[in-house]
């Protein structure tokens, strides 16, 4: 098993071969059909991907009494109105400061199991530069790529999430042969 020691040591490495200090890396990068290096070959965009920590959970079963006391002392519940719906959202300040927002990018809540995953470990809410799920789906179209820097995941992970996503609104929704006998069954009148 490998001790935190030795994967810092790991990130390390990969961060300086991603700036240059580890192989030559003029040799691994494909050129365009025009003869043109291409901004972020695919090689450097793997390596960016591996230097962002994982992202952390913390499952509320394992908090002690005190650490539950401690964190409510710490962070009392705030009064301040906050948005109810998408239209007063939109013209809030951005970074979004709601971080309790289901939409908010900054943490998860599982409101099965009451457990937080924090996405981003490494930076704080007001450093994201993408903090709120609704404007990015406001953008338009975006690549699994986009889509995981946004996110914190893998690129095969949205992808996964994606198919999953569309086979629940596969199954939710009726088959065309069912809206076909809906359709017979409510249009035709029986005669006698």
């Amino acid at each position: 098993m490998m001790d935190d020691d030795d994967r810092d040591d790991e990130d390390d490495l990969l961060e300086g071969e991603a700036e240059g200090e580890g192989d030559d890396g003029d040799a691994d990068v494909a050129t365009a059909e025009g003869g043109e290096v291409p901004e972020v070959s695919r090689k450097i965009r793997r390596r960016r991907r591996r230097t962002r920590p994982r992202s952390k959970t913390i499952a509320m079963k394992r908090l002690t009494r005190e650490e539950l006391r401690q964190g409510a002392l710490m962070y009392p519940p705030v009064d301040i109105p906050r948005p109810t719906n998408r239209d007063e959202c939109r013209g809030e300040a951005r970074p979004c400061p709601w971080v309790a927002c289901k939409h908010h990018l900054y943490l998860d809540i599982n409101p099965e199991t009451g457990s937080i995953k924090i996405n981003f470990p490494d930076l704080e809410p007001w450093e994201l530069q993408h903090t709120c799920a609704l404007d990015v789906a406001e953008r338009g179209g975006i690549t699994l790529e986009e889509v995981g820097e946004i996110m914190n995941l893998t690129r095969e992970r949205i992808r996964q999430v994606e198919v999953r996503g569309l086979l629940k609104l596969k199954m939710a929704s009726p088959s065309p042969d069912e809206l076909g006998a809906e359709l017979l069954a409510g249009n035709h009148k029986p005669t006698d």
